[in-house]
């Protein structure tokens, strides 16, 4: 069986298609990052793909570009999610409306995330005292 190009553009529909019900599920601003990644793969599978058929190398030219943006894009938005998440202790993003332009109504959620539980995680019980060393510290220098 000879891979084709309809193989290609399939996984790619797929990645897409994954991404895209991820990000507009999800409400964890990591999640979300993440599907969107994801949809720019199947996005750069295709540019790959449709290069590969034509026989030229401008579509792997272009996916190189994809891939040194989507680097710094995941780096400026790893440190927007650390300094948002310091400011609210919260990733949820309808914690997050009152960002938008004045005069953008802010969008009610019908179903609201469960309450966290007010117990605390259990712990687990200190695995004991560290045993005292039976060498002295004249046979640990020498050792």
């Amino acid at each position: 069986m000879t891979i084709t190009l309809w193989h290609f553009l399939a996984v790619a529909t797929v990645l897409f298609g994954l991404g895209w019900v991820g990000f507009l599920t999800r409400r964890n601003l990591i999640t979300m990052f993440l599907c969107a990644e994801m949809m720019l793969q199947g996005v750069a599978i295709n540019f790959v793909a449709f290069a590969f058929y034509h026989g030229n190398l401008q579509g792997q030219a272009f996916v190189l570009f994809l891939l040194a943006v989507a680097a710094c894009e995941a780096g400026i938005a790893l440190a927007l999610f650390v300094s948002l998440y310091r400011r609210q202790r919260s990733l949820d993003s309808s914690d997050w409306q009152h960002l938008r332009e004045p005069g953008i109504p802010v969008a009610v959620d019908e179903e609201p995330l469960p309450a966290a539980p007010d117990e605390r995680f259990p712990t687990l019980p200190p695995a004991g005292v560290r045993p005292a060393s039976a060498l002295g510290p004249e046979e640990v220098a020498r050792v």
